[in-house]
């Protein structure tokens, strides 16, 4: 019960439950099926999951903590204790409480909305229904009413409720398809498969509710790719692993239901574990703030401790004549005393250095940033109708110094879809367009489309522009009805007709869904398939083909090829793979062809597309059995059973002919390549960070232009140790620096300034460009302790990095490295709950609202739909809002400091008495009245440049990155400009009045005339200085700067006339004060006096500095008012098309195995009479056929027993899961 209340009291900060065991304490996990009870007593975690801070109970409590971790407002609260004191206290304690609470309330409505929205999305988890096993019955629970041990029915398109065991599905041989993208951002499908022993339960409640098997497997881990555990069941044990769990985030697919175990749930599945904590962000300006109250405390201090000195000293010299007229206490005649109480009274009567509107200021104007955010329509995505939105306020000048952005691929760059651009048949390209007159012209959404109405069976989305392809179909050239069925043929996809001619193809890559699509529009529709049959539609005629063999891709052999008879009985063989492969498998007679084909292909590997080569082979019988006979022998072998099965794949595919190639466009989303070129010239480095494999990583690299052809060199790191991985970082890093200088770059550095303009190691990555590839498991050693510095070196010395085959929690894992390693600002862009963890980490965390679920925008600070909006987020509302909240600090803080110092300065000419110069209440309506709407109206609106040279001026963004525009220097300078402003405010009009006398010849020298003189000098001086200061002049600023100082002069007046005096006499006594002083000439030449010799030095710096050393702003800034009237457009960044020898390999989502799971037809569900319109009878089988698929099948599907085998359950073996291509294998490719 203790536990229960604590758990309220605690806000979740993503780790840590009471019912779950301390880290390290469970070693391994026990989990018995239908039994709660036996389960219960390991405290395991249950199905709810809570990503909120807060709840009603701790709310108040907690938020207050956070709060008052600001030291000024930690600070405001002693001077409000303080100000309770009436002994020290010459203010009223209204005038702090009030901008306290404020404050206060502002912040914790806003936490608590953003709160709010969290509650909101765990309740709408949480809520989930789910089918669960209790007591012999399918009941409907709620998600986070399930347990670990209960047994869960899940239904096709369901989200898998938590981590589970798969024990039966619907599929034969206890097959299941899953869609992992809110795991790894990968939208294929991918298999796993129950026991034997489980999946004969079926759908049979009966038999379920009686399993009571129990799981001994790994402790809770964030690993995605890893299980281990062992089922004991009727006196057996059977191994469990990966491909046997279906984890929480996934997606049942093509799969009517299935039964699963609960393995482990809520916070401890392991999505969970790699969401990463809920941490308070804020921003680098905030932090420096802390540090600058500290300081400024510390001046409040010393000057408190000087005019205490200073009291003390004048109490015993001169005050101690007076006591005896004084009727004080006995203990008030005491100088050390009196010391002592000025002492607190000066700390509050200067503690205006730092007022409380700061900081309501600050938060009024990130509110405003945020609306501009929000109402920016060129950040509106009209076709899902949706705007950007700042799901956040307090980040958005750190949103002007970001120097690494840490993106997601898919989703994010990527559209994750594939398109049929072009191709290469026989030596001539269809896809492209020409006029009338024979020139090429772009393809626009006005270019007309092929018409593909003769198609029955074609698929509508899909998109073609030459017509000359869908001719040479319709007039049957051989070679291009060839081509098309090699891609209807020559694939792994499984096919399902949902209804009469609906068509939907089930792809493990999206490659091979495009290649296949684009066969099905031009006539040669893929409609189903068998173990060893596959039927296709051409030209709508029915056409089986008898499937012999499929010679399946693997990450060596970078292609697959097919083995058919056809219906009159001819033995064909289809391959595609990667051009330089097929090419060396060749025919002699095809060197013509091959020469045409590869110019084509640098033409489509030149324009960022996607390249396969296609050819066949026209087999002889006998030559067909006798390698079969082989294969069979190879397939029963224990020994090297890959190598020889390769070697005979080898040889059938040699002589092959050669068809043509294809060209995808794996789809950019719309303005990635331009978007990446701006924010690289604007210094910011662009890291990828995706579950996708190399292969396809690098290509969308290069679609980016992140990778280039003219870059010096790309480093790949793929070591499966530790001491490969450090080799392979350290000879990197020396190829880069050179061994002579190898030490620069990892010299600790004190000033980002200096770094950058002093250390030649950058320059020379500026001359010479660089990239860095590297896989997760080589990643997962880098980031030890040992070797992380180094992969901090040499990545930032590269131009590009690309980390593939990531975890979510890796994401998060190199955003923290770059976070404690370079001090820099970091942004997490990325739109799958897979991105969760490292949007959480980064300082800015940026959801896109895409295909994959609302999980990152959730847990995003800005949200929108495209990842082009990026560069108007930062190149303008961000470095807007960066420059405008720089100025409004630097110009409060001065103003502030003017202000208040003049009381110092008075301190030493009355007595040291702590009374002040103005009267109360100009005090208290300084910074609430006169001076808060035009530093407001500054730091709302002000602009350096405009947004479009902001845009076309990438450059710009430098001084954010750099913290030019506010940091300690800048601090010191408007601090010091406040203190001699305060100076000349107090000393020119003490000067004037010592001996002046007014018009009728009396003296003006009083206190209340020499009062209001200051105070009017303050705010015109104070006004002057904020017209210097504003670059962007708005009708809200003339109105707020020129109606500020009009209210001045009305209130001040009216203070003192005789009508306020008549209402309230004890409130204010000074009637007709302002009225006689300002109507004196002398006293308008001592505030002209003082006003110029205020101003006129900063404007004649300011003058001289433009002059004669102007920033890149100035520079833009004249070129601007150049050419106003010019009225520039904004730079389009094209994107540049490479020229590239570089072509892509086979199906980069690919994965080996899957060709032996279709032929061993475990896949395949039992077809009736009615499946096909036109039903065709299948040729018969093979003799020779089954024996060798009935021989792999022996080998390689007992999953029952003890002993290792190699799993062909998945789309990938486990025993490839390591394989990655290296170095040699991309430029064979």
């Amino acid at each position: 019960m203790a536990l229960r209340w604590l758990w309220m009291l605690v806000p979740w900060r993503g780790g840590w439950n009471p019912r779950s065991k301390a880290p390290g304490q469970e070693d391994e996990r026990h989990v018995r099926a239908n039994d709660r009870d036996y389960n219960e007593r390991f405290s395991y975690a249950d199905n709810r999951i809570k990503t909120a801070k807060y709840n009603i109970f701790t709310f108040l409590p907690i938020n207050l903590f956070e709060q008052f971790q600001r030291f000024a407002n930690a600070y405001f609260l002693v001077l409000l204790i303080l100000q309770l004191i009436p002994e020290i206290s010459s203010l009223s304690w209204f005038t702090t409480i009030v901008p306290l609470v404020l404050v206060l309330s502002i912040t914790a409505v806003k936490d608590a909305t953003d709160d709010y929205f969290r509650h909101k999305s765990d309740q709408q988890v949480n809520t989930r229904q789910s089918q669960v096993l209790i007591k012999g019955k399918l009941q409907n629970e709620k998600w986070m009413n399930v347990r670990v041990g209960d047994i869960v029915k899940l239904e096709n398109n369901q989200f898998v409720a938590a981590d589970l065991l798969l024990l039966s599905s619907s599929e034969p041989y206890g097959l299941c398809y899953i869609e992992t993208a809110e795991l790894d951002g990968e939208t294929n499908l991918k298999v796993r498969q129950a026991l034997t022993v489980t999946s004969d339960l079926g759908d049979d409640v009966v038999k379920l509710a009686d399993f009571n098997g129990e799981v001994i497997c790994e402790p809770p881990n964030n690993k995605l790719d890893k299980f281990t555990g062992t089922l004991y069941w009727r006196d057996n044990k059977y191994p469990l692993d990966n491909e046997k769990m279906l984890l929480r985030g996934c997606v049942l697919r093509n799969t009517e239901w299935c039964f699963g175990l609960v393995i482990f749930a809520g916070l401890q599945t392991k999505l969970m574990q790699n969401c990463g904590r809920t941490t308070f962000k804020r921003t680098s300006i905030d932090k420096l703030m802390n540090t600058l109250v500290l300081w400024i405390f510390g001046f409040l201090i010393c000057m408190g401790i000087i005019l205490a000195i200073g009291n003390t000293i004048w109490e015993q010299r001169v005050g101690s004549n007076f006591w005896a007229y004084l009727q004080w206490k006995e203990l008030m005649i005491n100088a050390i005393f009196s010391g002592f109480l000025t002492f607190w009274s000066y700390v509050i009567i200067l503690n205006t250095v730092v007022p409380i509107s700061l900081y309501v200021s600050v938060e009024v104007l990130r509110l405003g940033h945020s609306y501009f955010i929000n109402w920016d329509r060129r950040m509106y995505y009209s076709r899902k109708d949706t705007p950007a939105e700042a799901r956040t306020t307090t980040l958005n000048e750190e949103l002007g110094q970001v120097e690494f952005i840490f993106s997601d691929k898919t989703g994010t760059l990527t559209q994750n879809i594939m398109v049929f651009n072009k191709c290469s048949i026989n030596g001539k390209i269809y896809g492209d367009v020409y006029d009338e007159f024979g020139h090429k012209v772009d393809i626009t959404e006005k270019t007309p489309c092929v018409d593909f109405s003769f198609n029955p069976l074609m698929d509508r989305k899909f998109r073609f522009y030459d017509c000359s392809l869908i001719e040479a179909i319709k007039l049957e050239e051989p070679l291009v009805q060839e081509f098309f069925r090699l891609l209807a043929l020559c694939h792994t996809i499984m096919p399902e007709e949902r209804n009469e001619g609906e068509l939907v193809y089930q792809a493990q890559s999206p490659d091979e869904g495009a290649l296949v699509t684009a066969a099905r529009n031009f006539g040669f529709v893929f409609r189903s398939r068998t173990p060893e049959t596959i039927t296709l539609y051409e030209m709508s005629q029915p056409v089986t083909y008898q499937l012999l063999a499929i010679l399946d891709f693997n990450n060596v052999r970078k292609r697959m090829s097919v083995i058919v008879r056809n219906p009159k009985g001819q033995l064909k063989l289809y391959s595609k793979g990667a051009d330089t492969i097929i090419f060396d498998r060749l025919d002699p007679s095809n060197e013509e062809l091959m020469y045409t084909t590869s110019e084509h292909l640098n033409e489509f590997a030149g324009e960022g597309l996607r390249t396969l080569a296609l050819a066949y082979k026209d087999l002889d019988e006998d030559v067909f059995d006798e390698w079969m006979k082989k294969i069979l022998f190879a397939s029963t072998v224990l020994d090297n059973r890959e190598e020889k099965l390769g070697a005979l794949y080898e040889e059938i595919e040699q002589g092959l002919m050669l068809l043509g190639a294809t060209a995808i466009e794996d789809k950019l989303q719309e303005g990635v390549p331009e978007t990446i070129a701006c924010l690289t010239l604007a210094n910011i480095k662009i890291w990828v960070l995706t579950g996708d494999k190399l292969e396809t990583a690098m290509n969308i690299g290069y679609s980016c232009n992140m990778l280039r052809d003219d870059m010096n060199e790309v480093f790949i790191i793929s070591g499966h140790t530790m001491l490969e991985v450090q080799k392979e970082l350290r000879n990197a890093k020396k190829r880069i620096v050179g061994p002579s200088r190898e030490k620069l770059s990892s010299v600790v550095d004190v000033e980002k300034t200096d770094l950058y303009s002093s250390d030649s190691v950058f320059e020379e990555t500026i001359i010479a460009e660089f990239a860095l590839i590297i896989n997760g498991h080589s990643l997962a050693h880098a980031l030890e302790a040992d070797l992380e510095q180094i992969l901090v070196d040499l990545a930032c010395l590269c131009k590009t990095v690309i980390c593939c085959r990531v975890t979510p929690l890796q994401k998060a894992q190199v955003v923290e490295l770059i976070k404690r390693h370079k001090r820099a600002v970091t942004l997490a862009i990325g739109d799958g709950a897979n991105d969760v963890s490292m949007i959480k980490t980064a300082h800015i965390g940026v959801g896109i609202s895409g295909q994959e679920g609302m999980q990152a925008v959730l847990a995003s600070d800005y949200s929108f739909a495209q990842f082009r909006y990026l560069k108007r987020l930062l190149l303008v509302h961000g470095r807007w809002s960066y420059h405008r909240m720089c100025n409004f600090l630097c110009y409060f803080f001065y103003k502030n400091f003017a202000f208040t110092l003049v009381h110092f300065w008075y301190g030493f000419l009355c007595g040291f008495s702590a009374q002040t110069v103005y009267d109360q209440w100009f005090i208290t309506l300084f910074n609430i009245v006169y001076t808060s709407l035009p530093v407001l109206a500054m730091g709302l609106y002000d602009q350096d440049v405009n947004e479009q040279y902001s845009l076309r001026s990438p450059n710009l963004y430098r001084p954010g990155q750099l913290n030019q525009l506010f940091n300690k220097r800048k601090f010191f300078t408007c601090t010091l400009q406040g203190v001699c402003t305060s100076f000349i405010l107090f000393f020119i009009p003490y000067g004037a009045f010592m001996t002046a006398v007014g018009d009728d010849g009396a003296h003006i020298s009083d206190q209340q005339t020499f009062a209001v003189t200051i105070a009017t000098c303050l705010v015109i001086v104070v006004s002057g200085q904020i017209g210097l200061d504003t670059n962007y002049w708005t009708a809200v600023n003339h109105f707020f700067i020129w109606g500020s100082l009009a209210v001045y002069f009305a209130i001040l007046f009216a203070m003192h006339s005789d009508g306020i005096f008549t209402i309230f006499p004890n409130q204010f006594p000074f009637i007709g004060t302002a009225r006689n002083s300002l109507n004196q000439k002398l006293v308008w030449l001592v505030i002209l006096l003082t006003t110029v010799v205020c101003i006129m030095p900063m404007v004649a710096f300011r003058f001289i500095k433009t002059d004669l050393y102007p920033t890149q702003t100035d520079k833009v800034r004249l070129l601007q008012q150049a050419t106003r009237r010019q009225g520039p457009q904004e730079q389009n960044f094209r994107r540049v098309r490479r020229t590239s020898s570089r072509r892509s390999a086979y199906a980069f989502a690919h994965q080996q195995g899957y060709g032996e799971l279709i032929t061993s037809g475990k896949n395949m569900k039992v077809l009736t009479s009615s499946t096909f319109t036109n039903p065709v009878s299948s040729p018969t089988r093979d003799p020779a056929r089954s024996r060798w698929i009935e021989g792999l099948v022996k080998n390689k599907v007992d999953l029952d027993t003890t002993t290792p085998v190699v799993e062909i359950t998945g789309f990938r073996r486990e025993s490839d899961q390591s394989q990655e291509r290296t170095l040699e294998d991309l430029e064979a490719t």
